[in-house]
């Protein structure tokens, strides 16, 4: 049974990007303590586990889910909704999980009556989300701030501009983003067809698309592209090794909560792209190098090996139409750094005597068992104090190796019928 998120069915070709680890894991031998009580967010996620795969009788049991055995991971999940032909297709990309690890999350944790620690917890949980590897944007666009009190801007010292909802980025105005945890387009974007295919290591046609796009918002009275930015953020401008005036942008109030970041001079601003150090911890997002950027993140370049999927899967589902005039619709375009989370558990089965296909495959000789046990892991999502449950798999226990006695091996015969056998002489021997 397979469980995926709402945005619907990956084609194969998605595998490409799907890298999260199918991992051998075994569930918790016998030898363990009773799993302790579960506390509301794995009770709710087993509950959905047992639904969707149909246990539901009295012939089944499960176990497992112990916490001590859950494995913490952070990894990007990019989602995108695509219309094309009136046909909406919705895909899910992640990256690879770098490291797992043994994380006390709160929400691991049984809730006790009367416990007045549940606000110290949520912050504690809160601290511990992850957080977008440091990225590059250009204006002209305009930035939704979710989480406004916690803004932070830096030009390049820290300015006080008060509670920050939107932030307007002029014509050659670049800044560094740290801190958010996900970044997503505010209004849908017609793209224009055709799309060039990759050429000599770099994704040609969506820098093509990303550079109509910037020619397209730099018309006067055209709409600008819109951008929501979720987390404790702050907005800086690029470090380089020598101080110019490209390395600073002028802030204009323009309303209570509304500002726009210019710069002084917009050729050299454009210059001013350096390679970005991350913070220590965070989920790499892109790679910045200095080849071929992408308007409007300028950290991207166009062989960035992400980039290069996204063109060759963009290909596939548009098929000819990538090579034909026209144009097709980008509704929804999110990036999120995300927590997953893998655990195993047990289903055992009581097996009837008369089902030829529960032997299948099973030796005459041996000693046939009452129950079937079988092993599976799950790989859910952390979602604050949800843990929704992405894929369902079943593993393979640790093969035990069958043993037989010498006495079954000789057929009960004793060792005084058993026949003495002279190996040749060796010209080696003394």
């Amino acid at each position: 049974m397979d469980f995926r998120s709402p945005v619907g069915y990956f084609p194969s070709f998605l595998v490409l990007f799907t890298v999260i680890s199918s991992s051998k894991a075994v569930v918790s031998t016998s030898t363990r303590d009773i799993n302790p009580p579960y506390p509301k967010a794995i009770s709710d996620l087993k509950e959905v586990i047992v639904k969707g795969l149909g246990f539901q009788t009295e012939d089944f049991k499960i176990s497992g889910f112990d916490l001590r055995d859950a494995l913490v991971g952070h990894s990007v999940a990019y989602e995108f909704d695509v219309e094309i032909d009136k046909k909406v297709l919705p895909f899910k990309l992640l990256e690879d999980v770098n490291r797992w690890e043994y994380v006390d999350l709160p929400i691991f944790r049984v809730e006790e009556a009367g416990n007045q620690n549940g606000l110290v917890e949520k912050r504690k949980l809160d601290d511990a989300l992850p957080v977008l590897a440091p990225f590059q944007l250009a204006g002209p666009m305009e930035l939704w701030i979710q989480d406004a009190k916690d803004m932070r801007i830096s030009l390049p010292h820290d300015v006080d501009a008060g509670v920050l909802k939107k932030v307007i980025l002029a014509d050659g105005a670049i800044v560094t983003v740290k801190g958010a945890r996900s970044v997503s387009l505010r209004h849908p974007l017609d793209l224009p067809l055709p799309l060039n295919q990759t050429n000599n290591g770099f994704a040609s046609g969506l820098l093509t698309l990303a550079e109509q796009l910037r020619h397209a918002s730099r018309v006067q009275g055209a709409p600008l592209l819109s951008l929501r930015i979720v987390g404790p953020t702050s907005l800086a401008v690029p470090s380089t090794s020598s101080p110019s005036p490209a390395n600073k942008l002028k802030l204009k109030r323009l309303a209570p909560g509304l500002v726009e970041l210019s710069s002084p001079t917009k050729t050299e601003a454009m210059k001013a792209l350096t390679t970005i150090d991350l913070q220590e911890g965070a989920t790499a997002l892109l790679t910045p190098k200095h080849f071929t950027t992408m308007w409007p993140v300028t950290s991207v370049n166009g062989s960035n090996p992400n980039l290069l999927g996204l063109e060759t899967l963009l290909s596939s589902v548009l098929g000819p139409k990538s090579k034909e005039n026209g144009s097709f619709r980008l509704l929804k375009a999110d990036v999120s750094a995300q927590t997953f989370m893998k655990i195993g558990f047990g289903v055992e089965k009581n097996l009837k005597g008369g089902d030829v296909s529960d032997w299948a495959g099973f030796p005459e000789w041996r000693t046939k068992p009452e129950t079937l046990r079988m092993h599976f892991e799950v790989l859910a999502k952390i979602d604050g104090d949800k843990v929704i449950p992405e894929r369902v798999v079943q593993v393979n226990p640790v093969v035990v190796e069958d043993t037989i006695a010498p006495n079954v091996l000789l057929q009960n015969k004793t060792m005084s019928t058993t026949p003495i056998v002279h190996p040749p002489l060796s010209a080696f021997d003394l």
